[in-house]
């Protein structure tokens, strides 16, 4: 009865069959032009219960038109300049002739959201359940590949895909969303059929059936059909890539291949593939599956299987599976579920990356997530080598929670984080299968799983029906993990607070560190060996629960570790006695991943320069992982080869995290430094701060505001044999100083107070950039600073100027800059400049290099051909007891990596034409940044 009460549900309240739009398309794709010429007859057929005055179509091959469409914005917001520098022969775009209706009238139409979406006035109100046919006729012109995967490329092959106008979905309203580079096209369902005329010499793959193809003296024509599918896909090649693999459930047209894997494992591996995915889905409603090496390059295996082939760490069946597997799924799933993609992308990743997980699970149990490397000696002891492959997936989903950049499975995919749109929340979606499986058991995901697919497929679906299924499927309450895994961005995490031992049982306080009241398991282990195992619920602070006593030695929360826990450091409570509950150290060279059961311990070699010290070969030692954590302490003592003294730093740093938005993270902090800053002469610095830092609720929007109070304190020896100090040795600056930025790549603005309090001086400054990419490619570059004395009695040392504000070069009091060599006033290293202060490049007089009154500059710069600008720097200087000088320079900049390395070559100034000038290689300036994690940071930000 209850089977057929499920039936009956299926059918009248499940997936409902509608009539589908029909479109029929004939286009002539011109090898030479990069163009197609197309029309395109459409039937729309309104199945909503509204009367519609407009109908919406996806046009988005006209997203890379221009630099002010949804998709350039989106590459702007990635760091990514390609776009927004491209020549116009490189860009896409879509030109229509005409658009009318069945009477042939025309139709007024207009673009809209995005400039990627059209928006066609109907001559006639079209009424639920009526149709209308319209005729369009238009030019696409295809991109070039350097920008996305479409387009043409340089070998003569072409990838088409939402190429043509697709019709937008209405459920009650419009879904209208851009082309965005995020593989989210929303579109309603149609039957199509495509004529297609393409170049002779070229080999065609299709997700559509093809009904037949001819070879004519000029061109090629194949007639490609698609029942109830969203989008043709066509890619063209001069090489004949793809082949066909008929399997016992599946077609497959694929070129996917793995080097030293021949075509017999290959076909076997698919051949096993298909099954374990018509196992756990179903049957494939369409005639053949395509799977193409362009699909996976869009969703790849992130990770060490990037490696170079040489070093691949997997054997080629496991590489050449996962990359299959992972493939299929997207497009099977992509093909058959029709999700809004943007708004509910989540229910697809989780399936897909459930599947994935569970196909390792069943074939390779022992797979480790560092393959082959993991056996390789001086790599085998790290903990990530002793990992297991579906181990990665709580890593990388924990490595932006860890940031406090994790985003809820329900956020928009556009306004995602790049991590988090391909990796992160992918990875969580399918822990939260994962998890749920472990707790109501897999049988019952599963099932769940393949009915969802087999009654919903090929129809507008919600992620609603697939939790109504689910709930069903079980009698526990898993409300939480629709209401609070999926829904928000909580994080998971218990500890273990107590334990009472008794006779025969075991009383445990477990406490809810976060307030998400999901199931926690709890293991018993005696001699590492799982005795007991109870998952425990309700908890919505603290609870205590009563167990049966089975020999355990220790009790471990989620040791399974199927859980996406957000600390699991605290889930383990040893039975044997106090001093046993300590953690052992465990001493790694590098950095490894986090092992809850030790007190990591990291070291690694580090090596240091500058011209006092010469080579400071070195020992860093630290605890922070590849999971960022609260607390890290960070040292590294060096050895100064020249001075033969040991020098470093060491620092302690606690962050908290408050929230997503607004004030979002303090940092506390203490550290200390020492080295050289003349031959014999040391400095050393302790300095405590605090900062607080503010953020917009979108976590794309790069602007960010910061807070810093820190107290420097600097204490100085200098060589008996060179002269006394001119200053006072020892000093201390209280400094506060604001940040308000926003690194954008096309509109980069930044400005900060900053106020500097000692015993001698009190000073305030002012600092404002701007960079601004053009629509003509020329990028301007402006700096504006301004800095003045509010009291200075340092007018009274042998060196006045060592406090004050420097024109080209800052002395540095605060010791924050990396010079090379920060004292000297001749040879390569004087030459060294960072861009602070009043941001001059050529030395002019001394007598205007200092400000000890007041300052106020500006630079400015803009790109004449490619990295090569023009500078000029204009300003006044200010000293007590002397009128203001006015100042200027101008010259060449050859920006090869801005704020990284730039060379400055002066052309003319208050010194004159420096050009002319004997010794100009003493007076060319440059900026160097030796950081790896600078430099590192910079091409990582696309990222985070």
């Amino acid at each position: 009865m209850h089977g057929l009460f499920c039936s009956l549900f299926f059918l009248l309240g499940g997936a409902t069959s509608v009539a589908q739009h029909i479109n029929i398309i004939t286009a002539k794709l011109d090898g030479e032009t990069k163009e197609i010429t197309i029309q395109q007859e459409f039937i729309y057929k309104n199945h909503s219960d509204d009367i519609l005055e407009t109908i919406y179509f996806n046009d988005w091959s006209h997203a890379y038109s221009n630099k002010n469409t949804g998709l350039a914005k989106r590459f702007a917001q990635e760091y990514r300049k390609s776009l927004h520098l491209a020549k116009d022969e490189e860009r896409g775009y879509t030109k229509i002739v005409s658009a009318v209706d069945n009477a042939y009238r025309g139709l007024r139409w207009e673009r809209a959201t995005g400039q990627d979406i059209i928006k066609v006035q109907l001559n006639k109100r079209l009424a639920p359940g009526e149709e209308q046919k319209i005729f369009f006729t238009y030019t696409v012109k295809l991109p070039s590949n350097k920008f996305t995967p479409y387009g043409y490329g340089p070998r003569g092959n072409f990838y088409l895909k939402d190429w043509y106008l697709t019709p937008a979905v209405y459920d009650g309203k419009w879904h209208l969303y851009s082309n965005k580079n995020l593989e989210d096209l929303y579109t309603d369902v149609t039957n199509t059929t495509v004529n297609f005329s393409y170049p002779t010499g070229l080999f065609l793959a299709s997700n559509f059936r093809v009904l037949g193809s001819s070879p004519f003296s000029n061109d090629q024509q194949a007639q490609l059909k698609g029942e109830k599918q969203k989008n043709c896909e066509i890619i063209l090649s001069p090489q004949k890539r793809f082949e066909t693999h008929v399997t016992e459930h599946l077609t497959v047209v694929t070129d996917i291949e793995t080097s030293k894997y021949g075509k017999v494992p290959q076909g076997l591996s698919i051949n096993k593939v298909t099954n374990f995915i018509f196992k756990n889905l179903g049957a494939y409603p369409h005639t053949k599956l395509l799977v193409s090496e362009i699909d996976y390059d869009k969703n790849k295996l992130y990770g060490i299987n990037q490696l170079p082939s040489f070093i691949r760490p997997y054997e080629e069946q496991f590489q050449f599976e996962m990359k299959f597997l992972k493939t299929a799924l997207i497009n099977i799933l992509e093909e058959t579920m029709y999700l809004d993609p943007r708004k509910e992308q989540w229910l697809s990743d989780a399936i897909a990356n459930y599947l994935m997980i569970a196909y390792v699970e069943e074939n390779y149990p022992d797979q480790k997530l560092l393959g082959k490397l993991s056996k390789v000696w001086g790599i085998r002891s790290f903990h990530l080598a002793k990992m297991d492959f579906n181990e990665q997936y709580p890593m990388l989903y924990m490595l932006m929670v860890r940031r406090n950049l994790d985003q809820s499975l329900l956020t928009s995919n556009d306004s995602l984080i790049k991590f988090n749109q391909k990796i992160a929340n992918k990875y969580k979606a399918g822990l939260g299968l994962s998890y749920l499986a472990n707790y109501i058991g897999k049988e019952k995901v599963d099932n769940s799983i393949k009915s969802f697919y087999q009654h919903y497929q090929l129809s507008q679906v919600k992620s609603i029906d697939f939790k109504s299924i689910l709930k069903r499927s079980t009698k526990e309450d898993i409300n939480w993990f629709f209401d609070d895994y999926i829904a928000t961005d909580k994080k998971i995490d218990y500890k273990i607070k107590k334990v009472v031992k008794s006779e025969d049982s075991l009383r445990v306080t477990l406490k809810n560190k976060t307030g998400i009241d999901a199931p926690i398991s709890l293991f018993g282990l005696s001699n590492d060996s799982v005795v007991s195992k109870y998952w425990f619920s309700d908890i919505s602070t603290v609870k205590t629960f009563t167990i049966p006593k089975n020999d355990e030695d220790k009790l471990v929360l989620n040791y399974d570790q199927k859980i996406p826990e957000f600390n699991q450091r605290d889930n383990w409570k040893s039975l044997k006695g106090f001093l046993s509950s300590n953690k052992k150290l465990k001493f790694t060279f590098f950095k490894d991943a986090e092992d809850p059961y030790y007190n990591q311990i990291f070291y690694v070699p580090v090596l240091g320069f500058n011209i006092y010290d010469g080579w400071t070969p070195g020992m860093r030692i630290y605890n922070k992982t590849l999971l960022e954590r609260p607390f890290v302490y960070d040292f590294a003592p060096s050895y100064a080869v020249k001075e033969k003294a040991l020098v470093g730093y060491g620092k302690f740093t606690y962050r908290k995290y408050h929230g997503k938005s607004g004030l979002y993270v303090s940092n506390y902090s203490f550290r200390g430094s020492t080295a050289h800053f003349q031959e014999n002469s040391r400095y050393s610095t302790v300095t405590p701060s605090v900062s607080f830092a503010w953020r917009p609720s979108d976590l794309l929007s790069n602007k960010r505001q910061v807070l810093n109070f820190r107290y420097v304190n600097v204490f100085r020896n200098k060589d008996e044999s060179l002269e006394d100090f001119e200053t006072p040795p020892d000093y201390s600056v209280l400094n506060l100083r604001y940040i308000n930025s926003k690194n954008d790549i096309i509109d980069y603005s930044t400005w900060f107070v900053d106020a500097q309090h000692a015993s001698d001086f009190t000073k305030l400054a002012f600092e404002w950039e701007y960079r601004k990419l053009f629509d003509n490619n020329r990028q301007f570059n402006l700096r504006f600073f301004a800095g003045k004395f509010l009291r200075n009695k340092t007018t009274d040392y042998l060196d006045p100027n060592f406090f004050s504000f420097a024109l080209d070069r800052p002395t540095d009091y605060l010791f924050d800059y990396s010079y090379l060599g920060r004292s000297e006033e001749s040879g390569l290293s004087s030459q060294q400049i960072v861009i602070a202060e009043g941001g001059f490049k050529s030395f002019l007089d001394e007598r205007y290099r200092f400000a000890n009154d007041w300052i106020t500059t500006v630079n400015s710069s803009t790109n004449i051909w490619r990295w090569i600008e023009v500078y000029g720097d204009v300003g006044f200087v200010k000293n007590k007891g002397q009128s203001e000088k006015f100042v200027y320079d101008s010259g060449i900049r050859l920006n090869l990596l801005t704020d990284y390395f730039e060379l400055y070559l002066p052309v003319y100034s208050n010194n004159g034409w420096e050009v002319s000038q004997p010794d100009y290689g003493t007076k060319i300036r440059f900026v160097v940044t030796l950081s790896p994690k600078t430099l590192i940071g910079l091409f990582n930000r696309k990222w985070f």
